[in-house]
Order: C-alpha cells, then sequence, then structure tokens
C-alpha cells in the first residue's frame, strides 16, 4: 500500500468518526434546522448587540424603540429591507448579478455543519452527537467554503458594471487570499497537535489543556486573520465608506443587500465557532469547574460551555469595531504577508520539531534547549526587525522634515507649477495692450484660443 494511501485509510478510520452516518434521516433533518435557525438568531441578536454595545462604547442609548430594549430593531430592519424595491441597474450581467448574494451566503451556512457543539445526548430517544456530520478532512472543508463565499464578493462586484464595486471585489478577494493562509498555518500547529484534522477529535484532543494556551501564537494569529477573512473593522477595506462608497454591495440593494449582510454575520458565526473548536477546548467545561460540577462535560450541558465560550469571541469583533480606526489597504496586506505569515512558519518549524521529539521519547532536557534555542532566534529575529522599522520611521521622518524644509524655501517644490513673485501676473504680458503713442491704427483683438495658448506659454500651466 502507497504512503498515500495509509494516510487515507488512517483518516477514514478515525474513531471519533464511527458515531456519524448512523442517525436516522429525521434527526438528521431536525440538526440541519436547528443550525439553520440557530444561525438565523445569531444574525439577529449579533446586529442588534453590535448597535447595543457600539453604542455604549460611544456614550450613547442605541436602539431603544422597537420592543423591549429595542431588542426587535435587527427584525424590523430586515423586514423593511425586504420590502423594498429590486432595482436592476441598467447594462449589468443579470444571471451574474442575482446569483452572486446566494454564492456568498450559502458556503457560510455549509461550513457551520462540521462544528461540535456538544457530546453524544438522547435526542427523542436517539443518541447521537451534537454535530450535523464530520469528516476526515473537516477542519479544511471549513477553509473551503470560506474561500468560496469570496467569489459571490467578486462577482457582484464585476456584474455590478460600477468601478467601486469592481475595486471592493477585489480587494476582498485579495484580502481573503492573504489571510486565508495564514489561518491555513494557524490550523497547521493544531493539526500537528492533535494529530487529526476531525473537529471532533480536535475537541477531544483538549479535554486536558486548551490549544489557545498550549498553542497561543497560533490563537492569535487566528484571531486577527478570522477578522480579515469577515471584512469587519479595523480591516473593511473592501467596502470601505470612505473610499468606494459601498464596495462590491455599491449596487444592491432591498433583499440581495440582506443576503450579503447575512453572509457576512454567518461567517463570523463560522469563525468564532471554529476558534471555540480549535483553541478553546470546544464543549469542554473550562478548567476546574468539571471538579466543582459533577458532569459538566455530560448531557447537554457542554453545549452552554461552548455557547458562553462563542459569545465571548464574538463579543472580540464588536470590541475591535468600536476600538480600532480602519488601516490603509498596503498595511493590511503588509500585515498578512509581512508579519502573519513569517510568523506561523517559524512557530510551525517549532511545533513540529518538539511534538517529533516528544514523541520520539526525548529526554526534558534536550526538549528544554530546542525550545530555548527557538526562543532565542526568534527574540533575536523580532529585535532586528524592531530595529529595521525604527530606522525606516527616521527615515521617513528625516524625509517629511527636509520636504518641510524645502518647501518654505520653494513655493513651487512638491506641488503644482507655481509662478515665482518676480515673474509677471498671469497672462499680464499676453492680455496687457502695448501703450499707445499718438494715433495710430487699433490693436487687433486677440482670439479666445490664442490668448490661452499663448498664456500657457508664458506662465507654464
Amino acid at each position: 500500500m502507497t504512503p498515500v494511501a495509509t494516510s487515507v485509510a488512517h483518516l477514514a478510520s478515525e474513531e471519533t468518526l464511527g458515531a456519524f452516518g448512523n442517525d436516522p434521516w429525521w434527526i438528521t433533518a431536525i440538526k440541519a434546522l436547528a443550525i439553520f435557525v440557530f444561525l438565523m438568531v445569531c444574525v439577529l441578536m449579533m446586529i442588534m448587540a453590535d448597535r447595543k454595545v457600539m453604542g455604549r462604547m460611544q456614550q450613547r442609548h442605541g436602539p431603544n424603540r422597537m420592543g423591549p430594549f429595542g431588542l426587535l430593531q435587527s427584525l424590523f430592519d430586515g423586514i423593511k429591507l425586504s420590502l423594498k424595491e429590486d432595482l436592476i441597474p441598467r447594462g449589468v450581467d443579470r444571471f451574474v448579478y442575482i446569483a452572486a448574494p446566494a454564492i456568498a451566503a450559502v458556503p457560510a451556512f455549509i461550513a457551520f455543519s462540521v462544528i461540535p457543539i456538544g457530546p453524544e445526548v438522547s435526542m427523542f430517544g436517539v443518541v447521537t452527537p451534537l454535530q450535523l456530520t464530520d469528516l476526515p478532512i473537516a477542519a479544511l472543508v471549513v477553509l473551503a467554503t470560506a474561500a468560496l463565499g469570496v467569489y459571490g464578493f467578486v462577482l457582484g462586484g464585476w456584474a455590478s458594471q460600477s468601478p467601486y464595486a469592481l475595486l471592493g471585489g477585489l480587494r476582498a478577494s485579495a484580502q481573503v487570499i492573504s489571510y486565508e493562509i495564514a489561518m491555513g498555518l494557524s490550523f497547521v500547529a493544531v493539526f500537528i497537535m492533535s494529530g487529526t484534522l476531525t473537529t471532533s477529535g480536535i475537541v477531544a484532543a483538549q479535554s486536558n489543556l486548551w490549544f489557545g494556551v498550549l498553542l497561543l501564537p497560533s490563537f492569535l494569529v487566528y484571531l486577527v486573520t478570522m477578522i480579515g477573512e469577515t471584512n469587519r473593522l479595523p480591516f473593511d477595506l473592501a467596502e470601505g465608506e470612505g473610499e468606494i462608497v459601498g464596495g462590491f454591495m455599491t449596487e444592491y440593494g432591498s433583499m440581495k443587500f440582506t443576503m450579503f449582510f447575512l453572509a457576512e454575520y454567518v461567517n463570523m458565526c463560522t469563525v468564532a465557532a471554529m476558534s471555540v473548536t480549535l483553541f478553546l477546548g470546544g464543549w469542554h467545561a473550562p478548567p476546574g469547574v468539571s471538579a466543582i460540577i459533577p458532569g459538566a462535560n455530560e448531557g447537554w450541558l457542554p453545549a452552554l460551555w461552548w455557547l458562553l465560550k462563542f459569545i465571548g469571541v464574538m463579543f472580540l469583533f464588536i470590541w475591535a469595531r468600536g476600538s480600532l480606526p480602519r488601516v490603509r489597504y498596503d498595511q493590511l496586506m503588509k500585515l498578512g504577508w509581512k508579519v502573519l505569515i513569517p510568523i506561523q512558519l517559524v512557530w510551525i518549524t517549532a511545533v513540529a520539531v518538539v511534538r517529533m521529539l516528544v514523541l520520539d521519547g526525548a529526554s526534558g532536557a534536550v526538549i528544554a534547549a530546542v525550545v530555548a534555542g527557538f526562543t532565542a532566534a526568534t527574540l533575536a529575529a523580532f529585535y532586528a526587525w524592531l530595529r529595521h522599522v525604527r530606522r525606516e520611521r527616521a527615515e521617513e521622518a528625516r524625509q517629511r522634515a527636509e520636504n518641510a524644509r524645502r518647501a518654505h524655501e520653494d513655493p513651487a517644490f512638491g506641488g503644482f507649477p507655481v509662478p515665482p513673485s518676480t515673474a509677471p501676473h498671469y497672462g499680464a504680458s499676453v492680455l496687457a495692450e502695448p501703450p499707445r503713442t499718438g494715433a495710430g491704427p487699433t490693436p487687433r483683438a486677440v482670439p479666445a484660443a490664442e490668448r490661452s495658448k499663448q498664456k500657457g506659454e508664458v506662465t507654464g500651466v
């Protein structure tokens, strides 16, 4: 048997996959419906929390009119959007224009199907895991579906026949490519430590210690990339209102705009659920709780721990939006390619070496020496990078000071050509008539086009 076939057979024989595929069809249908309803409720609550928390951070009340405490504001906003007139701009590619919102929204729902929310429970007399399905490469399925969603943004921007929409679609694609790589690399460290790509197996591997603690650099990189992946502030360059109006959504309204909006928030729910699965122990109770509460990791109670972790990660989206300003596009790309990806490459190498030493039975002294060597090399590289950044900033400051000095001495420096103060006034040598000496013929009237040409020759404008 070839090595590839051996690997495939090993993945297909995962112990955690034995609980899937045996449910009656109606149990599977109930799970799928429950996921859809949960995501829709999460979107409504997240929009409401977004507004209320942002209001508190900005010292205002936020929505407080529709329903108790304004809790029905999101629902009525959705009804209002659905009742708006559905306009299709002239000259667009109608099929692609209409299909783009659905292409963006559907993959976001599919990705949630592999998220484990709890252990096996009894549902209507049937013992089944609180997870729709699991696959030998379930974690990679989430990455793949997240990448598919950007096709809706790109196609919507292209089909709209608007320069703003096209720029927004191109920005979205470049941003997803940049941050999808860093996000995938943060997954690799988890795969190395857990020894599996199944989401249920990854959760089972965190029964004693969460990977968010053991693999802290990967967790921090994932938190940054999940914001960039979902086009949220401070990385919402694909729909930057101050630059490209509304990005790929500029020409959309009514339910089509709602579908794009829904896709963004469902993607937020998906990446938040993946962070809980990969780094926060999944449905396992927080450390120490199982010793206080008997059966904390049994039955339906683990779903509560999962939900609390999920809410905490979703709060990070709102906190980042209310605290951080939008970055420039070059800063966004530089962060993804020059910071996050190199950090993850170095970190994965360190994790792989340490994991290999542990599996080979190396002594603690050898492992400690390797960890110390990697730490020293990382700190040295960070110090060198910090010095490089400081030198760049000092050079930029020196250049700005030099430009300011030259601009003070020469008004024409660095800007549009301005006539010096010693030059004649604009068009003075052209428009002024020569002094008349005695009676003579009347000077010829200069046509406007010729005056403009002569004026340009004199002033250089």
